[in-house]
C-alpha cells in the first residue's frame, strides 16, 4: 500500500508554482508581506494577516516614555481570537547585532537586556502590541520592528525612533585629527554623548551646522558638512552638502568625530564664584553646589534646547574652556548662535582663555558651567 502512494505524491512536489502544502496556504506574492515602513501581510487558509505600523519616523527626548504603535488584524476579520506571539526587536546598525526587546504569549512575556525593567506591551486595544519604551537611553534610538506570529504564519512592520537631539564636532585636546573610530567613540561617551549617524548628521547641516574638519560617523566613514563653499573645505567650485571621505579604517585613520547629545534632564548653569579657578578647583567648586562639572555633550544641549546664553568661557570636564551664545551680539564673537570654545588651556591655570576670539567676549575666566542633575540619570 505504501509505494502506489509514493508513485501518487512524488509529482505533485514537482508541479511548477505549486507551493507546500501543510495545513496553510502561503502567498507566493510579491504583495503578499511588507519589509518596509508600514505595514506587512500574509494569506493563510484565505484569511490575510495584516501588520500595521506608523510610517512617519517617532521622535522623542531622552529620559521620557515612549510608544512605539503596532497593531494587527485579519481580512476578512475573524469571529473568535487566535492565540498569537508577539516579537519586538531593534535591527542591526552599522553592523552590530539585532537585539531582542520582548516577546510575549497570552500575558506573560519577557525582556531582554537592556530592556529589562523598562519595556511592556501597551494592549489597550483589541489586537494592538504597542511597544512602551521607559526612561529612553542614548543608545535606544534605531529601527524596531514588530513581529507577529500566528502558527507557522508571521508578519511584522517596522517603527523608527529618533531622540532629539544636537550634533557637534569634537576635537582631541592635542589637536585635530588625533581619534581613531574606537577612540571617537569613547570620547563622545565621556560628553554624554554618542558618535552621531549619517542622518543626524545630514539633518544638523540642514540646519546649518558648517564645519571644516572631517570627522568619524556612527558608521566609521568619516565625512564633513559645509554651508558655505571655500577656499580651505574642498574649494568655491563645490556646492554645499555633506562632504565624505568614505568609509575608513577603524583603527588606522585618525580624524576628529561628531557627537550626538541628546536633550537632557537636569539644568545647566554657570557657577558664579568670586575668584578664578582651576580646572580641579571647579570640580571642586561643582561638588560644594551639590552639582557635577558639565560636559560638552550637556553644554550643547543646553544651548539647544534650553536657550542657555553666556558671553564668558568657563571650564567643562573634558578639560576645555567654552561659552553658549544663543543669541548673538557684537561682543560675543562670531554673529552666528553656537557654542564657542578656546580649547584646552594648561589646567593649573587661572586664566583659561588663551586663544582671543574677536571681538573679544568679556572674561571671566576661572568660571566652569555645571550640571546639575534633577532625578535618576540614564
Amino acid at each position: 500500500m505504501d509505494l502506489p502512494l509514493l508513485v501518487l505524491l512524488l509529482p505533485l512536489c514537482c508541479v511548477s508554482g505549486l507551493p507546500f502544502y501543510n495545513g496553510f496556504y502561503y502567498s507566493n506574492s510579491p504583495n503578499g508581506w511588507n519589509a518596509g515602513k508600514g505595514h506587512g501581510e500574509g494569506i493563510f487558509n484565505g484569511v490575510k494577516l495584516v501588520v500595521e505600523t506608523p510610517e512617519e519616523i517617532l521622535f522623542s527626548y531622552r529620559g521620557a516614555n515612549v510608544t512605539l504603535p503596532c497593531r494587527y488584524h485579519y481580512e476578512p476579520a475573524l469571529v473568535s481570537p487566535r492565540p498569537v506571539r508577539i516579537k519586538w526587536w531593534k535591527l542591526s546598525e552599522n553592523g552590530a547585532p539585532e537585539q531582542d526587546v520582548l516577546v510575549a504569549i497570552g500575558l506573560r512575556h519577557r525582556a531582554f537586556g537592556d530592556y529589562r525593567g523598562r519595556v511592556h506591551l501597551w494592549q489597550e486595544r483589541e489586537r494592538e502590541v504597542s511597544l512602551e519604551i521607559r526612561d529612553l537611553r542614548l543608545e535606544d534610538y534605531g529601527r524596531y520592528r514588530c513581529e507577529v506570529i500566528d502558527g507557522l504564519e508571521d508578519e511584522s512592520g517596522l517603527v523608527e525612533l529618533e531622540l532629539r537631539g544636537v550634533v557637534f564636532p569634537y576635537q582631541h585636546p592635542q589637536g585635530r585629527y588625533q581619534f581613531n573610530f574606537h577612540e571617537a567613540q569613547w570620547a563622545c561617551e565621556e560628553q554624554d554623548a554618542v558618535v552621531a549617524s549619517f542622518e543626524q548628521l545630514f539633518r544638523a547641516w540642514e540646519e546649518g551646522l558648517d564645519w571644516c574638519n572631517a570627522g568619524w560617523l556612527q558608521d566609521a566613514s568619516v565625512q564633513y558638512p559645509i554651508t558655505q563653499a571655500r577656499h580651505p573645505c574642498g574649494g568655491l567650485g563645490l556646492a554645499p552638502g555633506v562632504r565624505s571621505y568614505g568609509p575608513r579604517h577603524r583603527r588606522l585613520h585618525r580624524y576628529d568625530v561628531f557627537c550626538f547629545a541628546a536633550a537632557l534632564r537636569g539644568e545647566v548653569y554657570y557657577l558664579e564664584h568670586p575668584e578664578k579657578l582651576t580646572l580641579a578647583e571647579a570640580k571642586e567648586a561643582c561638588q560644594e553646589d551639590d552639582a557635577q562639572i558639565a560636559k560638552v555633550g550637556q553644554l550643547f544641549a543646553a544651548w539647544k534646547f534650553h536657550g542657555l546664553d553666556r558671553c564668558d568661557a568657563g571650564w567643562l570636564a573634558d578639560g576645555s574652556a567654552r561659552y553658549p551664545v544663543a543669541h548673538a551680539r557684537h561682543n560675543c564673537g562670531s554673529l552666528e548662535p553656537g557654542v564657542r570654545s578656546f580649547g584646552f588651556p594648561d589646567p593649573h591655570s587661572r586664566n583659561p582663555v588663551l586663544l582671543k576670539v574677536w571681538p573679544a567676549p568679556p572674561a571671566s575666566p576661572g568660571n566652569v558651567f555645571e550640571m546639575q542633575i534633577s532625578g535618576p540619570h540614564p
